[in-house]
């Protein structure tokens, strides 16, 4: 179905924007509600200059009921993106987390159940982080979902997952959406919150939901000046400060990186296809590469002499694996990423070249865990 105007949260931010700006080549009308939040993006941000003056734009909090319901005047989709993103600082700024995440999606499904509106589809973005450590197979027990990797076994170098009801090594396998969800972050936990309320309001008010579980997203664009969340963006930031990376754990922990052009393309067709409604669905680029591998991609791509330290130290609440299994979005939505890792780091470090040095405050961040006892 073809609709007239969409609203996004978040809009304004990394996903937001690129979603915002091929929204409107395609002929919608945009509404975009932010709170242009200086940890990710303030006004000065060129991702806000990209969007400003070709949006409807609201300078709002999602915590705030007024400002949803201005937002929402005459939109037929809503696109829900405005969310706290960092799983480390998750652990320790729990109110805030929840508020935003939680309490702001609260907010707007209020709006939905007791105000006249003209809503006809609801998007949100949900995470792989609600799959915790995702979907193994273990060779006596089958498929099993490890829990939660425990302080004293990472203490002893023992970073991989174990099966649940031997304690034997497991294998790696791509998650589907039929997986066991049992998130180790709070992040993750109000991510899965979000999705829930979202799918069941959307059943209870007829109004169609659809949730994309997005994997590691990247890509030109993204803040180069957090130092809480996204992998390539934090390392790229030490590397052109001249400073050198350590890696946790044994560096072969590994995550699914999705480059944000095919994040875009996914979304809009669960926006336009009516086969999406109702539905959760993948979206990433369907392989498993480890932290190593991306510290040594960017230093040779940046031509650096930056040295890599494999550091056996840990976060709590960091999953060890997690990869999508994209089965479901290409036969429902014919969606298949364009993006290899490869190119997608060539686009990716080619923007990074041409951007201001960003200062650097990984370790700002690393101070603040190892004092809420989180980082070991």
């Amino acid at each position: 179905m073809k609709y007239n105007t969409i609203l996004i949260t978040g809009g304004a931010g990394f996903i937001g924007s690129n979603l915002s700006l091929k929204l409107i080549e395609k002929g919608y009308n945009v509404t975009v509600l932010d709170n242009l939040s200086p940890q990710i993006h303030t006004e000065d941000s060129p991702l806000y200059h990209a969007i400003k003056d070709k949006v409807r734009f609201i300078n709002g909090t999602v915590l705030s009921y007024d400002d949803w319901k201005m937002a929402l005047e005459n939109v037929d989709v809503v696109v829900h993106l405005a969310a706290e993103t960092g799983t480390g600082q998750s652990m320790y700024e729990i109110e805030k987390y929840t508020d935003i995440n939680i309490k702001g999606t609260s907010i707007f499904l209020d709006n939905l159940a007791n105000e006249v509106h003209s809503v006809k589809k609801i998007v949100i973005a949900s995470s792989r982080a609600i799959y915790g450590e995702g979907k193994y197979t273990c060779k006596d027990h089958g498929i099993v979902y490890p829990t939660a990797r425990v302080d004293k076994d990472m203490a002893k170098g023992h970073f991989g997952v174990k099966c649940p009801y031997c304690n034997d090594d497991v294998k790696l396998m791509p998650t589907d959406e039929e997986s066991k969800l049992h998130p180790t972050s709070i992040y993750g936990i109000t991510k899965q919150v979000q999705e829930q309320m979202f799918m069941l309001m959307g059943q209870s008010l007829s109004i169609p939901a659809v949730a994309f579980r997005y994997q590691n997203v990247y890509g030109a664009g993204q803040s180069l000046s957090n130092p809480y969340t996204g992998i390539l963006s934090i390392f790229s930031t030490r590397i052109k400060n001249g400073n050198d990376i350590a890696i946790f754990e044994d560096g072969l922990e590994s995550r699914d990186f999705v480059y944000v052009d095919d994040v875009v393309e996914a979304t809009i067709l669960g926006i336009e296809k009516d086969e999406a409604n109702g539905e959760v669905f993948n979206v990433g680029l369907g392989q498993a590469i480890d932290v190593l591998t991306v510290a040594k991609t960017l230093i040779n791509a940046y031509k650096s002499d930056s040295k890599i330290t494999v550091t056996g130290n840990y976060r709590l609440g960091d999953i060890r694996h997690n990869y999508a299994d994209l089965t479901k979005i290409a036969q429902k939505l014919g969606f298949k990423p364009k993006v290899s890792f490869e190119e997608g780091i060539k686009r990716f470090t080619s923007w990074v070249e041409n951007q201001d040095i960003m200062e650097d405050n990984y370790e700002k961040s690393i101070v603040e865990m190892k004092e809420k006892g989180l980082y070991k």
